[in-house]
Protein backbone atom coordinates (compact mmCIF):
# COMPACT_ATOMS: atom_id res chain seq x y z
CA UNK A 1 0.00 0.00 0.00
CA UNK A 2 1.71 3.44 -1.17
CA UNK A 3 1.96 6.58 1.30
CA UNK A 4 -1.32 8.22 -0.08
CA UNK A 5 -3.83 5.18 0.10
CA UNK A 6 -2.35 4.93 3.67
CA UNK A 7 -3.31 8.47 4.11
CA UNK A 8 -6.89 7.80 2.67
CA UNK A 9 -7.38 4.62 4.51
CA UNK A 10 -6.43 6.91 7.73
CA UNK A 11 -8.96 9.68 7.33
CA UNK A 12 -11.41 7.40 5.67
CA UNK A 13 -11.34 5.04 8.47
CA UNK A 14 -11.02 8.21 10.56
CA UNK A 15 -14.28 9.60 9.55
CA UNK A 16 -16.14 6.15 9.47
CA UNK A 17 -14.98 5.34 12.92
CA UNK A 18 -16.55 9.36 14.07
CA UNK A 19 -19.65 8.43 12.66
CA UNK A 20 -20.69 5.18 13.46
CA UNK A 21 -19.81 5.56 17.19
CA UNK A 22 -21.99 8.78 17.31
CA UNK A 23 -24.35 6.67 15.32
CA UNK A 24 -24.50 3.82 18.37
CA UNK A 25 -24.00 6.12 21.08
CA UNK A 26 -27.09 7.98 20.69
CA UNK A 27 -30.35 6.17 21.60
CA UNK A 28 -32.68 7.80 19.02
CA UNK A 29 -29.81 6.85 16.09
CA UNK A 30 -28.56 3.29 17.67
CA UNK A 31 -31.95 0.90 16.36
CA UNK A 32 -31.47 2.03 12.71
CA UNK A 33 -27.32 1.23 12.67
CA UNK A 34 -28.16 -1.89 14.77
CA UNK A 35 -31.06 -2.92 12.36
CA UNK A 36 -28.07 -2.33 9.20
CA UNK A 37 -26.05 -4.56 11.24
CA UNK A 38 -28.50 -7.47 11.63
CA UNK A 39 -29.38 -7.18 7.84
CA UNK A 40 -25.22 -7.38 6.66
CA UNK A 41 -24.73 -10.39 8.83
CA UNK A 42 -27.81 -12.33 8.72
CA UNK A 43 -27.66 -11.68 4.97
CA UNK A 44 -24.30 -13.43 4.36
CA UNK A 45 -25.40 -16.77 5.65
CA UNK A 46 -26.66 -18.06 2.64
CA UNK A 47 -23.72 -16.68 0.57
CA UNK A 48 -20.97 -18.46 3.06
CA UNK A 49 -23.14 -21.56 3.45
CA UNK A 50 -23.40 -22.12 -0.42
CA UNK A 51 -19.38 -21.37 -0.37
CA UNK A 52 -18.78 -23.50 1.51
CA UNK A 53 -20.80 -26.19 -0.19
CA UNK A 54 -18.95 -25.09 -2.85
CA UNK A 55 -15.51 -25.82 -1.48
CA UNK A 56 -17.13 -29.38 -0.12
CA UNK A 57 -18.01 -30.28 -3.45
CA UNK A 58 -14.03 -28.89 -5.06
CA UNK A 59 -12.26 -31.11 -2.31
CA UNK A 60 -11.55 -28.26 -0.06
CA UNK A 61 -12.92 -29.62 3.67
CA UNK A 62 -10.59 -27.38 5.21
CA UNK A 63 -12.28 -24.65 3.71
CA UNK A 64 -15.69 -25.68 3.65
CA UNK A 65 -15.52 -26.06 7.46
CA UNK A 66 -14.01 -22.65 7.99
CA UNK A 67 -17.12 -21.27 5.78
CA UNK A 68 -19.35 -23.36 7.15
CA UNK A 69 -18.10 -22.00 10.71
CA UNK A 70 -18.45 -17.93 9.88
CA UNK A 71 -22.29 -18.70 8.28
CA UNK A 72 -22.74 -20.23 11.73
CA UNK A 73 -21.19 -17.12 13.65
CA UNK A 74 -22.64 -14.47 11.26
CA UNK A 75 -26.67 -16.06 11.82
CA UNK A 76 -25.57 -15.96 15.94
CA UNK A 77 -24.56 -11.97 15.36
CA UNK A 78 -27.94 -11.48 13.53
CA UNK A 79 -29.14 -12.77 16.64
CA UNK A 80 -27.57 -10.50 18.91
CA UNK A 81 -28.56 -7.45 16.75
CA UNK A 82 -32.13 -8.50 16.58
CA UNK A 83 -32.67 -9.01 20.39
CA UNK A 84 -30.42 -6.11 20.75
CA UNK A 85 -33.28 -4.34 18.95
CA UNK A 86 -35.52 -6.35 20.63
CA UNK A 87 -34.86 -4.48 23.95
CA UNK A 88 -35.31 -1.32 22.72
CA UNK A 89 -38.78 -2.39 21.12
CA UNK A 90 -37.66 -2.23 17.82
CA UNK A 91 -37.31 -5.03 15.29
CA UNK A 92 -36.04 -4.60 11.22
CA UNK A 93 -38.82 -3.91 8.59
CA UNK A 94 -39.34 -6.17 6.20
CA UNK A 95 -38.69 -4.65 2.89
CA UNK A 96 -39.56 -8.09 0.91
CA UNK A 97 -43.61 -7.56 2.25
CA UNK A 98 -43.78 -3.98 1.06
CA UNK A 99 -45.27 -3.11 -2.51
CA UNK A 100 -42.28 -2.24 -5.05
CA UNK A 101 -42.22 0.98 -6.00
CA UNK A 102 -39.50 3.28 -8.22
CA UNK A 103 -37.98 4.53 -4.99
CA UNK A 104 -37.86 1.15 -3.05
CA UNK A 105 -36.74 -0.70 -6.08
CA UNK A 106 -34.12 1.87 -6.33
CA UNK A 107 -33.12 2.00 -2.28
CA UNK A 108 -32.13 -2.19 -2.98
CA UNK A 109 -29.79 -1.34 -5.70
CA UNK A 110 -26.29 -2.19 -4.49
CA UNK A 111 -24.82 0.85 -2.25
CA UNK A 112 -22.28 3.31 -2.97
CA UNK A 113 -19.59 1.57 -0.65
CA UNK A 114 -19.97 -2.22 -2.70
CA UNK A 115 -20.63 -0.57 -6.05
CA UNK A 116 -17.27 1.19 -5.28
CA UNK A 117 -15.31 -1.80 -3.57
CA UNK A 118 -16.49 -4.20 -6.32
CA UNK A 119 -16.36 -1.63 -9.19
CA UNK A 120 -15.63 -3.26 -12.57
CA UNK A 121 -17.68 -6.85 -11.24
CA UNK A 122 -20.96 -7.58 -12.12
CA UNK A 123 -23.86 -9.09 -9.57
CA UNK A 124 -23.44 -11.96 -11.59
CA UNK A 125 -19.58 -12.46 -11.34
CA UNK A 126 -20.03 -12.27 -7.47
CA UNK A 127 -22.30 -14.98 -6.78
CA UNK A 128 -21.07 -17.86 -4.68
CA UNK A 129 -21.18 -20.60 -7.45
CA UNK A 130 -18.81 -18.37 -9.86
CA UNK A 131 -16.58 -16.17 -7.68
CA UNK A 132 -13.46 -16.18 -8.33
CA UNK A 133 -11.90 -17.83 -5.13
CA UNK A 134 -9.23 -14.93 -4.70
CA UNK A 135 -12.01 -12.31 -5.39
CA UNK A 136 -13.65 -13.60 -2.45
CA UNK A 137 -10.66 -14.00 -0.30
CA UNK A 138 -9.12 -11.04 -0.15
CA UNK A 139 -12.15 -8.88 -0.69
CA UNK A 140 -13.77 -10.51 2.70
CA UNK A 141 -10.36 -10.05 4.02
CA UNK A 142 -10.33 -6.65 4.24
CA UNK A 143 -14.36 -6.70 5.50
CA UNK A 144 -13.70 -9.03 8.40
CA UNK A 145 -10.04 -6.99 9.48
CA UNK A 146 -11.44 -3.79 9.30
CA UNK A 147 -14.80 -4.92 11.03
CA UNK A 148 -13.23 -6.01 14.27
CA UNK A 149 -11.87 -3.51 14.71
CA UNK A 150 -15.15 -1.36 13.81
CA UNK A 151 -16.94 -3.57 16.37
CA UNK A 152 -14.89 -2.69 19.13
CA UNK A 153 -14.64 0.47 18.93
CA UNK A 154 -18.16 0.86 18.72
CA UNK A 155 -18.71 -0.97 21.22
CA UNK A 156 -16.12 1.08 23.73
CA UNK A 157 -18.82 4.32 22.43
CA UNK A 158 -21.43 2.68 24.52
CA UNK A 159 -23.05 3.97 27.72
CA UNK A 160 -22.42 2.31 30.24
CA UNK A 161 -25.32 3.26 32.50
CA UNK A 162 -28.15 1.37 30.75
CA UNK A 163 -28.16 -2.46 31.37
CA UNK A 164 -29.45 -2.92 27.55
CA UNK A 165 -26.25 -1.10 26.07
CA UNK A 166 -23.89 -2.57 28.45
CA UNK A 167 -25.69 -6.35 26.34
CA UNK A 168 -25.35 -5.37 23.45
CA UNK A 169 -21.35 -3.98 24.46
CA UNK A 170 -20.55 -7.47 25.60
CA UNK A 171 -22.02 -9.15 22.48
CA UNK A 172 -20.66 -6.70 20.02
CA UNK A 173 -16.76 -7.33 21.19
CA UNK A 174 -17.66 -10.95 21.04
CA UNK A 175 -18.41 -10.03 17.28
CA UNK A 176 -15.42 -8.71 17.01
CA UNK A 177 -13.57 -11.53 18.29
CA UNK A 178 -14.86 -13.76 15.55
CA UNK A 179 -14.55 -11.24 12.94
CA UNK A 180 -10.71 -11.25 13.85
CA UNK A 181 -11.09 -15.36 13.68
CA UNK A 182 -12.47 -14.96 9.59
CA UNK A 183 -9.66 -12.61 9.20
CA UNK A 184 -7.41 -15.08 10.50
CA UNK A 185 -8.82 -17.80 8.17
CA UNK A 186 -9.19 -16.23 5.29
CA UNK A 187 -5.37 -15.08 5.17
CA UNK A 188 -4.41 -18.42 5.66
CA UNK A 189 -6.46 -19.77 2.87
CA UNK A 190 -5.03 -17.38 0.68
CA UNK A 191 -1.22 -18.30 1.78
CA UNK A 192 -2.09 -21.96 1.35
CA UNK A 193 -3.22 -20.87 -2.66
CA UNK A 194 -0.43 -18.85 -3.64
CA UNK A 195 2.82 -17.39 -2.92
CA UNK A 196 3.11 -14.78 -0.15
CA UNK A 197 3.97 -11.56 -2.41
CA UNK A 198 0.61 -12.05 -4.60
CA UNK A 199 -1.03 -12.53 -1.20
CA UNK A 200 0.37 -9.10 -0.48
CA UNK A 201 -0.48 -7.63 -3.42
CA UNK A 202 -4.30 -8.72 -3.70
CA UNK A 203 -4.43 -7.70 -0.11
CA UNK A 204 -3.39 -4.27 -1.32
CA UNK A 205 -5.65 -4.07 -3.95
CA UNK A 206 -8.60 -4.47 -2.16
CA UNK A 207 -7.27 -2.38 0.98
CA UNK A 208 -6.99 0.37 -1.83
CA UNK A 209 -10.90 -0.41 -2.71
CA UNK A 210 -11.75 0.00 0.44
CA UNK A 211 -10.10 3.50 0.93
CA UNK A 212 -12.34 4.20 -2.33
CA UNK A 213 -15.32 2.75 -1.01
CA UNK A 214 -15.12 4.20 2.69
CA UNK A 215 -14.74 7.63 0.69
CA UNK A 216 -17.60 6.92 -1.49
CA UNK A 217 -19.70 6.10 1.78
CA UNK A 218 -18.44 9.42 3.29
CA UNK A 219 -19.42 11.16 0.55
CA UNK A 220 -23.09 9.70 0.12
CA UNK A 221 -23.51 10.73 4.00
CA UNK A 222 -22.41 14.30 3.34
CA UNK A 223 -24.81 14.83 0.68
CA UNK A 224 -27.28 13.32 2.38
CA UNK A 225 -26.50 15.56 5.59
CA UNK A 226 -26.33 12.91 7.95
CA UNK A 227 -30.20 11.46 6.90
CA UNK A 228 -30.08 7.69 5.71
CA UNK A 229 -33.29 5.49 5.29
CA UNK A 230 -35.51 4.17 8.37
CA UNK A 231 -34.78 0.37 8.70
CA UNK A 232 -36.81 -0.27 11.66
CA UNK A 233 -40.38 -0.15 12.64
CA UNK A 234 -42.05 -0.76 16.27
CA UNK A 235 -41.82 -4.42 17.02
CA UNK A 236 -45.20 -6.43 17.02
CA UNK A 237 -44.93 -6.55 21.05
CA UNK A 238 -44.89 -2.57 21.72
CA UNK A 239 -47.77 -2.29 19.25
CA UNK A 240 -49.41 -4.49 20.72
CA UNK A 241 -48.60 -2.58 23.91
CA UNK A 242 -50.01 0.63 22.66
CA UNK A 243 -53.39 -1.09 21.42
CA UNK A 244 -54.03 -1.86 25.22
CA UNK A 245 -52.98 1.71 25.80
CA UNK A 246 -55.17 3.39 23.90
CA UNK A 247 -58.12 0.43 24.82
Amino acid sequence: MNFLTHVLHLAGSGAFAYYSAAQIRDSKTRPNILAGFQLAESGSVPFLSALSDRAAAEGDTWLAEKLAKHASDETRHGKIFAHALQQLNKQVIDFKAQPQTTSTKKSQQRSPFFAAFFEGYTQEQLKPAVIDWDVFMASTYILELDASKDFARMAKALPDNESTARNLKLGMLNIAQDETGHAAYLYEAMMRRMPATKVQKLVDMWRTRKVNALLAMVGGILQRNGETRSLVQDSASSKIDSELVAT
